[in-house]
């Protein structure tokens, strides 16, 4: 199966070779790693976000895992996996042996099953349950799991492999709430030591670990800051070995791969940003017209360059480019900004003008503040639109989107697995952004797409999908983003922390 392209070649540029051996005074010393991403929950159950994610591929562990550039899922908690029978509708695991929860007690089918279950039941509105559409129920027996599906699903053993499938100690997690506190019952790489929410999540060594990871790594520090000027900060001072997601554009744009002081990894990613637009009833967005004028409206090319001095592409498809049935849909339709356009649409629909609407982001990463900036001035400056612009804590603005308040929301989306279904269940009827768009023909050709385990087949009918969302407009994808690691000249591994996987490999950094 081919699925990335472009994703997985990486361009790491450094100064001085690799030791094979980290020197004695450098040998347990805690590697620090800043990032901009917020956690919102230490409950899988709870979290659907790329902070929680990063924190929970470490110190939680799946049935299955992504190799580094792999796009075939391998055993992790488990020893073996596989569909059974005919259809893609019966998977099977058998678990390692010996896997031990913090308790000491050991592993079996029926953490597996009531992990999946609870997620499931918990149905949090932050939570990772729209993953899990196609999962009908899970049966557990000794150290075997059987996960029957409602539809026929070839990616399921991808999703698994997320931090949907993180596997809790059934005796520590409540069935049907989310568990509240610092605790952390995991089987992961590494243990939670200490954490303080928005601050920092002190990672050791799980020296019982067993699964794909041969080795656990180095102590870590993730440090959590508001946004990317304190994350600069913090980098520039030399406060933090790495710095991960996201410093300022203007600092990415700058930096100088023949610095003897750092280490710089580029790669081509598959994060995306989209704008997404509120169908439901209640907002002024409901008829399609009006968001079909707001994609007239959005200059991506000028996005880029003028917001993050070319640090990112411009986007015009729901697939990223270098995925398995990326097109140009957005691009096909809407080819130019067009104030006409859009004014002959909203005359059509009959709505005063200017519409008023509501734009909301995540305070945090990037350039956010000033895109939404961009945003406003590119629609405002037609005389169509209205745009009050506001900024939220990410845990208030995930409760916002998800309740239906906000008129139009910027999202980046961090895939959860190397596959253009991730990318495609953000516009399905049951999918994680609540825009309250519903289309029978995107979710039938969704489902369509599942039942083809050679991926390549699907690609026709993910064409047609996106051609699809270009009439409804759910939303407006805006950019695509470079991956960039910055870490300091004593620090190697760091271009393996992300790779579109959805994996964030801390276990990989270590003292050169």
């Amino acid at each position: 199966m081919r699925i990335l392209t472009t994703l997985l070649v990486l361009a790491v540029v450094g100064v001085g070779g690799w030791q094979l051996l980290p020197s004695q005074e450098s040998k347990n010393k805690t590697i620090v790693v800043g990032t901009t991403d917020a956690v919102t929950s230490l409950d899988p159950a709870g979290a659907y976000d790329a902070g929680s994610w990063a924190l929970f591929s470490n110190v939680f562990q799946s049935l299955l895992t992504f190799e580094p550039g792999g796009v075939t899922p391998v055993p992790d908690a488990a020893k073996s996996c596989g569909f059974v029978g005919g259809g893609l509708r019966t998977y099977r695991c058998e678990l390692r042996d010996g896997i031990k929860f913090p308790s000491g007690r050991e592993m079996t089918a029926e953490d597996v099953k009531f992990s999946f279950d609870r997620v499931k039941k918990v149905n949090s509105d932050s939570g990772p349950s729209p993953l899990l559409s196609t999962l009908g129920s899970v049966e557990a027996g000794g150290m075997t799991v059987t996960f029957h599906l409602s539809t026929p699903d070839a990616t399921f053993p991808q999703k698994v492999a997320t931090g949907a499938g993180a596997i809790v100690d059934h005796t520590r997690y409540p069935k049907n709430g989310l568990r509240t506190g610092t605790a952390v019952d995991g089987t992961g790489p590494y243990t939670l030591k200490a954490y303080a929410k928005d601050k920092s999540a002190v990672l050791e060594p799980n020296g019982s670990y067993k699964g794909a990871i041969s080795s656990t790594g180095e102590p870590v520090e993730l440090r959590y800051y508001d946004d990317a000027t304190g994350l600069e900060k913090a980098w520039s001072a030399r406060q933090i070995d790495v710095a991960s997601r996201t410093l300022p554009p203007k600092v990415l744009a700058g930096l100088n791969p023949s610095d003897p002081q750092m280490r710089v990894s580029v790669s081509d990613s598959s994060d995306v940003r989209n704008l997404y637009l509120n169908a439901r009833a209640s907002s002024p967005l409901h008829d399609v017209r009006v968001r079909q004028a707001l994609a007239w409206l959005i200059n991506r090319e000028e996005l880029a360059n003028s917001v993050y001095d070319g640090t990112v592409d411009a986007l015009y498809s729901v697939i990223p480019a270098g995925i398995t049935g990326h097109n140009t849909a957005f691009f096909d339709t809407y080819p130019a900004q067009d104030d006409q356009k859009a004014r002959a649409l909203l005359t059509e629909a009959g709505v005063s003008l200017p519409v008023r609407i509501s734009y909301g982001y995540g305070k945090g990463g990037g350039a956010v503040a000033d895109e939404a900036a961009e945003i406003k001035r590119q629609l405002e400056s037609s005389g169509l639109f209205k745009v009050d612009v506001k900024g939220y804590e990410w845990g208030a603005f995930q409760k916002l989107w998800a309740e239906g308040s906000l008129d139009t929301y910027a999202v980046g989306w961090v895939a959860d697995y190397p596959d253009p279904d991730t990318f495609a269940s953000v516009v399905a009827a049951d999918g994680p952004m609540s825009t309250g768009y519903n289309s029978k023909t995107v979710d039938n050709l969704i489902r369509d797409t599942q039942q083809f385990a050679d991926r390549g087949r699907s690609a026709t009918d993910f064409r047609t999908l996106q051609a699809q969302v270009a009439q409804d407009v759910p939303l407006i994808p805006l950019w695509q983003r470079k991956e960039y690691v910055v870490s300091s000249e004593d620090v190697g591994g760091a271009q393996y922390l992300t790779d579109g996987t959805g994996s964030y490999r801390l276990w990989k950094l270590g003292w050169i």
